[in-house]
């Protein structure tokens, strides 16, 4: 019910979304009626592979968390998180509130072991591919230990969702010298050279897209002001691109020609097709959708959903977390 558009893109997202996977079950989290109405008018209703679930209130888009807590228990954003929490759903895909979301699931799912704080992930384009980066807005100030945290959580679900035995996990700062940042990055280095994970040292901002790591890690002031600045530069290529391109009729043929060009790069750098940012360090899988994606955009953040489901990330997590913590009690 949340996000920009609401039903107006889950529903249709939902029913597109299970045509393409057989093996996926959905719940809608909303007023029925409302979603009842909105599966009416894409001529389909409910069955066995997509139910609803009647929640009657909403969280809004601008409403604190603690309100959201507090005053909105049956909000639709409550309820699907109270889905997962007794396991009638194996995740929670949502486009609503992320600070009430943030609240709301940790208050739930409660955090895995050894976790302090959850963090958001998600992947960002690349010259070779993707990379994963967090927090991207879940903790403005991280001690080391909880920049570790994220560590091992970015490497692991980096190694389940893409296959890649040992992630290359990088700590965003203003330099790759080892004198370079403050003593809160520093210490997370130190941290992280001790330990079994394929740390390979400081990156810069502009690293994050080269392609020569895996994981950025930093914490969530620095990773939402980077995530806001890429997508505003992104924004700006691709307005005087098209200001350039219609200038003249000489422009404008350049544009023709160079079309297929431009195509293929708007498909690579497309954000709708990395939307899905996962609230990782919860006992529990939970998938923030951007507020304005569209139907091809929240699909997508299903789809990664279901990825994490079935890659089993949170108990993943917790093994290598457990793992390190135990080789860290026998040094």
């Amino acid at each position: 019910m949340g996000g920009d558009h609401g039903p107006s893109v889950v529903v249709p997202a939902a029913l597109s979304i299970i045509k393409e996977l057989n093996d996926l079950d959905l719940i809608l989290v909303g007023d029925q009626q409302v979603l009842q109405d909105a599966l009416k008018n894409h001529g389909a209703e409910i069955g066995p592979r997509l139910q609803i679930k009647h929640a009657s209130q909403v969280v809004a888009m601008d409403e604190a968390p603690s309100s959201a807590m507090r005053s909105k228990k049956d909000s639709s954003m409550r309820v699907a998180i109270n889905l997962v929490q007794d396991g009638t759903a194996s995740a929670c895909v949502s486009a609503g509130n992320t600070g009430a979301l943030m609240a709301i699931a940790r208050f739930v799912l409660k955090t895995l072991p050894g976790i302090d704080r959850p963090a958001i992930i998600s992947a960002l384009p690349t010259m070779t591919g993707h990379a994963h980066m967090l927090d991207l807005g879940a903790n403005v100030d991280s001690s080391a230990d909880v920049l570790f945290q994220f560590a091992v959580m970015g490497s692991v679900l980096t190694q389940a969702v893409d296959n890649i035995p040992n992630p290359k996990v990088g700590l965003l700062n203003i330099g790759e010298e080892e004198i370079k940042g403050n003593e809160v990055v520093k210490e997370a280095a130190r941290i992280l050279a001790q330990k079994d994970i394929n740390y390979i040292g400081y990156v810069e901002g502009d690293d994050i897209f080269k392609g020569n790591v895996d994981v950025v890690v930093c914490d969530g002031f620095v990773g939402n002001v980077a995530l806001k600045t890429t997508e505003g530069v992104a924004k700006m290529i691709a307005h005087f691109m098209k200001q350039n391109f219609s200038r003249n009729i000489f422009s404008k043929l350049a544009a023709v020609i160079a079309m297929p060009v431009l195509k293929a790069l708007k498909e690579k750098i497309d954000p709708r097709r990395y939307n899905g940012a996962s609230l990782v360090g919860l006992n529990g899988i939970v998938v923030k959708s951007h507020g304005g994606a569209d139907i091809f955009a929240f699909s997508n953040a299903i789809k990664e959903a279901v990825l994490e489901v079935n890659k089993s990330v949170p108990e993943k997590i917790n093994q290598q977390l457990e793992s390190l913590l135990t080789e860290q009690q026998v040094e």
